[in-house]
């Protein structure tokens, strides 16, 4: 019989009943260490009292209004935002793919209305994730999300990162756009050279086209930065944004300036429940706590004691672990063993991680997670990695 639910995913065999902090329970009562905070999205952990405030009293007052009206949250949430980014305008959204989506249209608008329709390719790099839409799909390029799906949306071109000369000979008169994740994060926690970054700025400079930005997973305090372009010095013109923004409720956001957004006119966008008030109301939760002072400052704090510790794991476990990847709380282990085999392992003593591209496992805790809890989390990877060990001196043997 086909189950009732699509079988598009390939799910581990345990489901969660409550959350509090950094932990999750499952259904057995068994307590797990949450590294992977749901692919980056709870980066104020499980059931936040300030985020479950701020819903609680939306939803007592108001749902669902549509966007045909002011919403006031999303007027107060946009000032935040453009007083602490590069953005003049933004478009909420309920998903990253969504908001990427808007970016993709927002770059093709831009080029249509300054006289140029033939302008709308988007050059994509190797290894990219931009959702799974069928542009989405198209932009990442990648095969295993492509096949079955028939022709690959048009507009969309792909190039190695950190190539310039193959950047520049992809190049054409139809070229509208650059967009580029600062650190691919379905990729394999791959971080992009800064003066990589930084050349992709002067080339949509010289050649009149925009620069867009992926900060759907390493955004919104992720990296210690409240966006990752901060601490690059490279700012793009559209910034697609979404989990950590919601702090665990569906939100997104395309941001942009004035200039690339100029296009964005009545009729050209719109979603039903982007920027409904529920979501306005967690979001502007959300970033009043980013914002609030010393919380960047304990990310990087617990970030680079994370880093020593991982590096000290690696050290101890070089036949399982070969390198450390990432920035702040959002980083990598490139394994020596099957990525899958040992999300397993470590699920099994109680730490979730999750799988990313290039054999590497991510971790990406709350950012709210204590040296403590990263100390446990240390002890458990090592547990998991003494049975890869193991392992291998039983077949040495």
């Amino acid at each position: 019989m086909f189950p009732s639910v699509l079988p598009t995913y390939n799910r581990a065999d345990v489901a969660f009943v409550r959350g509090e902090g950094a932990y999750l329970f499952a259904e057995d009562g068994k307590r797990y260490l949450d590294f992977g905070a749901g692919v980056a999205v709870n980066a104020f952990g499980h059931a936040n009292p300030k985020l479950i405030a701020a819903l609680s009293e939306q939803a007592n007052r108001l749902w669902h209004t549509s966007n045909l009206y002011r919403v006031p949250g999303q007027e107060s949430l946009a000032k935040k935002l453009v007083e602490h980014t590069f953005a003049d305008t933004m478009f909420f959204t309920n998903s990253g793919a969504e908001a990427c989506e808007c970016a993709f249209k927002m770059a093709r608008r831009y080029h249509y209305v300054s006289g140029h329709p033939e302008r709308f390719h988007i050059i994509t790099f190797t290894g990219a994730f931009h959702g799974r839409t069928l542009a989405g799909i198209a932009a990442g390029g990648q095969e295993k999300y492509l096949e079955g799906f028939g022709p690959k949306v048009q507009g969309f071109d792909q190039v190695a990162p950190n190539d310039l000369k193959a950047l520049e000979a992809a190049i054409t008169p139809a070229t509208a756009a650059l967009m580029i994740e600062p650190i691919q994060g379905e990729g394999g926690l791959q971080p992009m050279a800064p003066e990589f970054l930084r050349a992709l700025r002067r080339i949509c400079d010289a050649h009149g086209m925009l620069l867009i930005f992926d900060e759907i997973q390493c955004g919104v305090g992720r990296t210690g930065k409240f966006f990752a372009y901060e601490g690059l010095g490279v700012t793009p013109d559209i910034m697609c944004v979404a989990k950590g923004i919601g702090g665990g409720f569906p939100l997104g956001a395309c941001l942009a300036t004035a200039e690339a957004a100029k296009g964005m006119t009545p009729g050209t966008h719109g979603s039903t429940y982007g920027g409904n008030p529920l979501g306005m109301a967690v979001g502007n939760a959300a970033i009043d706590m980013v914002l609030a002072p010393g919380f960047l400052e304990h990310v990087q704090t617990v970030g680079s004691y994370m880093r020593q510790q991982l590096a000290g794991l690696i050290a101890e476990h070089p036949s399982v672990f070969e390198e450390l990847r990432g920035q702040g709380l959002m980083l990598g282990l490139k394994m020596r063993v099957p990525n899958t085999d040992f999300v397993t392992a470590a699920r099994k003593h109680g730490l979730l991680i999750i799988g990313a591209g290039d054999n590497v496992v991510r971790l990406l805790p709350p950012l709210i997670v204590t040296e403590d809890q990263v100390r446990d989390a240390i002890k458990l990877l090592s547990d998991a990695a003494a049975e890869f060990d193991t392992a291998k001196k039983t077949v040495a043997a």
